[in-house]
């Protein structure tokens, strides 16, 4: 499902982000990569998604090279699911416009999934509710719902449950990988927290300053 290999990653030649990364997954995979902030995490993720370009390595979605020798499929190619620490939801749509966005197919198809992927996540009460009426965990929700709901061949999760306290980080982890697990998703969560990286993945990767240990 994603093969990276020798990926190595600079800003120039005294900034050296990311340092010979190796990772193999397959489908279903769930995978925690767990690293102080700085050491090159987000930026693995921003290059698996096309949000930039590697310096060299290779990287391969679903057999496909998306990043390689003269070769670079951009992010809107890709089809990855992305979710941030800050949510990101557009705030002059509703909770299930805001989860349509992105699925293809008729309106009634559109709506089916959505609504689907609400319940899921326990806010499909609040359908027709606007973003700024939620609180951070159900926004969260909402986000990462929007995210899944495309049917992803990858989902990237960037310190989703950062902002959150520790009983609802705990609940809501509980959910996620329940939905990833039903749904065989994919999945690559970074995280500065061992709790999180521990109880989310079936695997941990570590990075320190740019280099996989």
């Amino acid at each position: 499902m994603l093969k990276i290999k020798n990926l190595n990653h600079s800003y120039d030649k005294e900034n050296k982000v990311l340092t010979n990364i190796n990772i193999h997954l397959e489908k279903g995979d769930i995978v925690s990569i767990l690293g102080k902030s700085g050491c090159g995490k987000t930026t693995l993720l921003r290059l698996i998604a096309g949000l930039e370009e590697k310096s060299s390595g290779e990287i391969e979605i679903g057999n496909t090279v998306v990043s390689g020798d003269r070769i670079f499929v951009p992010a809107h190619k890709r089809n990855i699911g992305l979710v941030v620490q800050e949510k990101a939801l557009f705030p002059h749509l509703s909770v299930i416009e805001n989860v349509k966005f992105g699925i293809k197919g008729s309106r009634v198809e559109k709506n089916e999934i959505a609504f689907n992927f609400l319940k899921l996540f326990k806010v499909d009460k609040y359908i027709d509710v606007y973003p700024n009426k939620l609180s951070g965990g159900e926004q969260q929700r909402v986000a990462i719902a929007r995210a899944m709901a495309p049917n992803p061949n990858i989902l990237l999760m960037d310190e989703p449950f950062g902002s959150l306290d520790k009983e609802l980080r705990k609940e809501l982890r509980e959910e996620v990988k329940a939905v990833l697990i039903q749904n065989q998703t994919t999945c690559i969560i970074v995280t500065h927290d061992m709790e999180d990286a521990k109880e989310m993945g079936n695997k941990i990767i570590r990075l320190d300053k740019g280099n996989q240990l």
